[in-house]
């Protein structure tokens, strides 16, 4: 039985059990967050403190406070899902900060500097270089979760 199928039949069990689940797994990667939410101390260019709209979107101005709140984890159990357990910027300016000139060249990538592919500029590299105490950690608690499951059913 794999995570996203244990995440979910927690669900079917008792729902409670779920929601204890995401609480304990969210307080495990608490230091993952919490190095991903100090990466953002300052504004990375001048010019992203303007408006900037597309398509009637709001995506600028960049601010270190809206960037800091963007950084949020998220459970993604679906069939197709990469990862289950995904630190992500919630934060359009901060997230196009983070990926833009990835995959294709663009005045803004170009103005940020190089990344390198399937990374982020600051996000990714503080995350991984903090996940390092938490796997341990996390995995014991999903192992444990797995037998409780295989147990109920």
């Amino acid at each position: 039985m794999g995570v996203k199928n244990a995440i979910n039949s927690l669900r079917k069990i008792d729902p409670q059990l779920q929601k204890d689940f995401k609480a304990d797994a969210t307080a495990i990667a608490q230091p993952a967050i919490n190095a991903g939410k100090a990466v953002y101390v300052k504004m990375p260019l001048s010019g992203m403190k303007y408006k900037w709209t597309q398509n009637d979107r709001k995506l600028f101005p960049f601010t270190t406070a809206k960037a800091v709140n963007g950084v949020r984890m998220r459970f993604d159990t679906r069939r197709n899902a990469v990862g289950v357990i995904l630190i992500e910027q919630k934060d359009p300016a901060a997230a196009i900060f983070e990926t833009a000139g990835r995959a294709n060249a663009n005045k803004l990538g170009n103005a940020l500097g190089f990344v390198s592919n399937g990374r982020t500029r600051l996000l990714g590299p503080a995350i991984y270089k903090a996940r390092r105490g938490i796997e341990a950690e996390m995995t014991k608690m999903i192992a444990k979760t797995m037998r409780t499951v295989q147990r109920e059913l």
